[in-house]
């Protein structure tokens, strides 16, 4: 069974995460998998649309702690090739199905989709805070939603399928049966469209995507080493066996009375 499922559909290729028994998480090998898909996607030129979606109960639940955990080494491998989707640079239209959970790195895929659709009951999660990581709060998808609910994101707060559709973040809100088939009459929608004029407007649309102001990408960039980062494996250990965190605090404590807020350029 590939870890990687595509399908043809004429001019549209779906793309499916197929490893459920670990909720579709991001490990070396599903990723690696997931490069070769986007790039036979972006070089086919009479592909057109993707369908990006998984099997199971989860669409995507991040990165594969437990494997990290085994590398001995906290985050992603930088290692796995590149891919046109991750890096921003594909200029086909994504459609994300949703079919379960999305949560961490999982959700920020969804992020970086086009348009999304998920079935009811999907559950949504920007988890960097529970990891000591700081970084989803870069994202654009935050600017332009109200800040209070921004905030509770960013706290690691779980959201529902039925909450993220009100706030307009998905376009559509599905019967699990529905999912696929919705999808494909979106993208039918978007093949109907002049081919030029298609591109285009998934250029403008792009270009005018909200982005987090520099200052806060630095301010950011200096917070990421006040804190321990002891706290980041054991909260991948904590997770991988099940119980509660053990958080250390601060590497030096003479940090937690730095006020990093008032820290401002």
């Amino acid at each position: 069974m590939a870890i990687v499922e595509t399908e043809t559909h004429g001019a549209v290729f779906v793309i499916r995460m197929n490893r459920p028994e670990r909720l579709n998480a991001l490990g070396n090998e599903l990723r690696a998998a997931l490069a070769d898909a986007w790039n036979e996607f972006d070089e086919r030129s009479e592909l057109e649309v993707a369908i990006y979606t998984g099997s199971g109960r989860a669409f995507c639940a991040g990165e594969d702690m437990k494997e990290s955990l085994q590398r001995g080494a906290p985050g992603l491998d930088s290692s796995i090739r590149r891919d046109p989707f991750t890096s921003g640079t594909l200029d086909k239209p994504v459609i994300c199905a949703i079919n379960g959970y999305a949560m961490g790195g999982g959700f920020q895929l969804v992020e970086r989709c086009d348009l999304r659709l998920a079935v009811k009951g999907a559950v949504f999660e920007m988890s960097e805070a529970k990891r000591w990581l700081l970084g989803g709060f870069n994202h654009g998808h935050i600017a332009n939603i109200p800040h209070a609910v921004a905030t509770e994101m960013a706290f690691a707060f779980r959201f529902d399928a039925e909450r993220l559709y009100q706030l307009g973040f998905l376009n559509r809100l599905v019967e699990p049966e529905d999912l696929l088939p919705e999808a494909h009459r979106m993208a039918a929608h978007l093949m109907s469209l002049p081919p030029a004029s298609r591109a285009n407007t998934l250029a403008i649309m792009r270009e005018m995507r909200p982005r987090v102001a520099p200052e806060v990408d630095r301010f950011a960039d200096r917070l990421r080493d006040h804190g321990a980062k002891s706290d980041l494996m054991e909260s991948r250990a904590a997770f991988a066996e099940k119980r509660a965190p053990n958080f250390k605090g601060w590497d030096n404590p003479e940090d937690r009375y730095r006020r990093p807020l008032m820290e401002r350029e």
